[in-house]
């Protein structure tokens, strides 16, 4: 017979075990469905600094406020702003009081994941689609040939979301900016000059369509993003999966042969394998009709730019604010979904067109005046 859960979340990121967590302190259990084979599967990926109205927000409401603040990375919220010339154009120290404390991507998906129960999550379930049954119930089919039914289907399944074509046709369209990330281990140790040059949190190195963005991590290394306005072809025409990287990072460089070399070592001396992400972002002010018995959240509902910093913080709102917005709503789930999606609405397109201005102010002609003047209240 095929499984029915009443609950189902599509994607075990920040946001879908948000809303599990918060479901669960109110008393609601959800079933979780996640393509990753096990918590360790992969890495989670750098820091993020999670804002007071946003992310900070949804800990409390999952009650798991306290346990965040003593995952937080002591400075983190320094932050440098460089020319290409590696000039110091802005500095600032973390005193510790600021609102956008940082910490470490995986170490907040494993509170928020012990925090559930151990049956909570499906690991290695792969969607590869769904359907409506009528009523609200939908039928979703996974990989293993398996499928399952429910009566509230939530798409928490990022940028390639296989539910949000249940109610939008729209698809992320690619931005322009290509990121190669690197990292530089143990750096106060291997790499003093690099470490330097970031700093104790966060460094924006920019120049017209181009640039460096760093932060310290934990663990003591240092994760670079390089960020390059190219076409969308460009990073297939790189091999970045040789064991020997340093062809790739010639490639990456011969953009950057008039910055200073304390940058361009940057990638030059990277650790370990180049990883290339094209940055993608749905249209701004995205949204859709009320579909009976689903939903988005995240990435699947909002996907923009990273030139915000909102990215992992919305999708925890989102997902606090949907079970809210179900606990709220006993027996009346499209009630809960109006509720939510109108608040959804416009708080995604506000901060949508924040990250998609945030993009051209980082790589326009005077970088990095463009993010000196954001910074300022200009």
């Amino acid at each position: 017979m095929t499984a029915h859960h009443p609950i189902a979340i599509i994607g075990a990121g920040l946001g879908g075990l948000t809303l599990a967590r918060v479901l669960h302190v109110n008393g609601i259990e959800a079933a979780l469905f996640e393509l990753e084979a096990s918590p360790a599967a992969r890495g989670q990926g750098g820091m993020l600094d999670i804002h007071e109205e946003s992310g900070q927000a949804a800990l409390r409401a999952a009650g798991l406020y306290e346990e965040f603040r003593a995952l937080v990375h002591p400075g983190g919220e320094a932050m440098r702003v460089l020319d290409k010339d590696a000039v110091v154009r802005m500095e600032e120290a973390d005193d510790g009081d600021g609102g956008r404390p940082e910490v470490d991507r995986g170490h907040l998906r494993d509170l928020l994941l012990g925090s559930l129960p151990d049956s909570a999550v499906r690991w290695g379930a792969k969607i590869t689609g769904a359907r409506p049954l009528g009523g609200g119930r939908h039928e979703v089919t996974l990989a293993d040939g398996s499928a399952f039914t429910t009566d509230l289907l939530i798409g928490a399944d990022g940028a390639w979301s296989r539910i949000r074509p249940l109610v939008s046709d729209a698809v992320p369209a690619y931005t322009g900016i290509s990121f190669v990330e690197v990292d530089l281990l143990d750096a106060d140790v291997r790499h003093p000059d690099s470490a330097a040059v970031v700093g104790g949190g966060m460094l924006f190195a920019l120049g017209e369509d181009k640039g460096f963005l760093g932060h310290r991590e934990s663990d003591g290394s240092l994760h670079i993003y390089t960020a390059l306005r190219a076409p969308e072809e460009w990073i297939s025409t790189i091999d970045f999966t040789a064991e020997d990287t340093s062809l790739a990072k010639a490639c990456v460089l011969e953009h950057f042969t008039d910055w200073d070399k304390s940058l361009q070592a940057l990638v030059a001396d990277a650790d370990g394998a180049l990883i290339p992400r094209r940055i993608h972002a749905l249209p701004i002010g995205h949204r859709w009709d009320r579909v009976p018995g689903v939903t988005l959240l995240g990435d699947a509902a909002h996907l923009m730019s990273p030139f915000a910093g909102e990215g992992a913080n919305l999708a925890m709102l989102d997902g606090a604010e949907l079970a809210a917005a179900l606990a709220a709503r006993p027996g009346d789930v499209e009630a809960a979904l109006a509720a939510y999606e109108e608040a959804l609405f416009p708080r995604s397109e506000k901060t949508a067109a924040e990250s998609a201005d945030g993009l051209v102010r980082c790589f326009r002609q005077d970088a990095p005046q463009g993010l000196l003047d954001l910074f300022a209240g200009d």
